[in-house]
């Protein structure tokens, strides 16, 4: 079969050598956004844990940091992210951090202080993101 494939190839390249083309311009061809504008359709019925899905979705849209809640590029850290998508509502947003940092120590253990010194123990977003996302599962199987 690989024979096949190269032997494919090879006949591709030699029937379209003669073709001229133009480079094409990604401008041109893409008019929409690369990225979700839309907010996810809400999976949780609860507060806590839909505000938490919220600030997942915003995490991997609007990009992670770390070492301030929002940088020059608009990402933001987990507490940044939580507290953007909380719109100035404080019981939900303290209700959110203590569910993820609950759900931080579950897997990490005792030893993290805060929701700001783990995310900025991170050099990459995989982690964070992740533990947001736990959180919001969390959070929705305590009913909060």
């Amino acid at each position: 079969m690989t024979a096949r494939l190269d032997e494919a190839a090879v006949a591709y390249e030699v029937n379209t050598a003669h073709i001229d083309t133009k480079p094409v311009d990604l401008a041109d061809v893409v008019t929409l956004p690369l990225t979700p504008t839309l907010p996810p359709p809400a999976s949780y019925a609860t507060p806590v844990a839909a505000l938490l899905q919220r600030a997942h979705h915003r995490l991997l849209t609007g990009g992670w940091c770390s070492g301030a809640l929002i940088d020059k590029e608009s990402a933001r850290c987990m507490l940044g992210a939580i507290r953007a998508e909380a719109h100035g509502d404080g019981g939900l947003e303290s209700s959110a951090v203590s569910v993820l940092l609950d759900a931080i120590r579950r897997q990490f253990g005792d030893d993290v202080d805060s929701v700001p010194s783990f995310n900025d123990a991170h050099g990459s977003s995989r982690v964070p993101i992740r533990m947001v996302d736990r959180a919001a599962g969390h959070a929705d199987a305590r009913g909060l």
